[in-house]
């Protein structure tokens, strides 16, 4: 393996890459996002660390499906598609490990395309924060280090403004508390509601 070390937005695996390789997080954040015909970006998913990425173009020998970019400044170690090939094939250990990870990725975006359907950007914000991980709290969850707006706002197809304003109107009715860079959930019940369409979104 080798380590890079990736600034905050740096492009970390791109579609046009020519050299194959599945890429380890050290630490920092990743996003994989993709590009529509007009140019706005569609965020995909993220990475954290411990998880890994590019596992597609090591199965199938082609080209990335979507670009990867550091979120935060991050470090990440490479190991070449031949030789991450040949532990899959020798390891059944390995090859399910890959396969469990590929059918995630499959869950994750039939998931983020029912959310893009949803027709209010309020509604798939909260639909989105339920989808993120988290850990329980009593009654509440946590959501350790929450994307920025900016990510947010290209994994729900809106702008930036639009879930800034969201979130202001869902912090002053305290149904989410900003804590560091972790995000409590006081109300999931009312997310959840608002997700899935059982009660409107607050007005300011």
């Amino acid at each position: 393996m080798n380590l890079r070390s990736f600034a905050r937005r740096a492009m970390v695996l791109s579609k046009d890459a020519s050299v194959f390789e599945l890429g380890f997080l050290v630490d920092g954040r990743l996003q994989g996002l993709d590009f529509t015909v007009d140019g706005r970006s569609v965020g995909l998913y993220f990475v954290d660390p411990g998880d890994y990425f590019g596992e597609l173009t090591v199965v199938d020998g082609q080209p990335p499906a979507e670009f990867v970019v550091a979120a935060m400044k991050s470090t990440v170690a490479f190991l070449d598609a031949d030789t991450v090939r040949e532990v899959i094939l020798s390891h059944q250990e390995a090859a399910k490990a890959v396969m469990q990870k590929l059918a995630r990725r499959i869950r994750e975006v039939t998931a983020q395309r029912t959310l893009l359907s949803l027709p209010n950007p309020f509604q798939r914000l909260c639909v989105l924060l339920l989808q993120l991980p988290s850990s329980q709290l009593k009654d509440q969850r946590v959501v350790e280090q929450i994307p920025t707006h900016q990510e947010l706002a290209i994994m729900i197809n809106a702008s930036r403004e639009t879930v800034t304003r969201a979130f202001q109107l869902l912090f002053t009715q305290r149904i989410l508390v900003r804590d560091g860079n972790s995000l409590i959930i006081i109300e999931p019940v009312v997310i959840k509601d608002i997700a899935e369409g059982r009660m409107p979104p607050p007005k300011a």
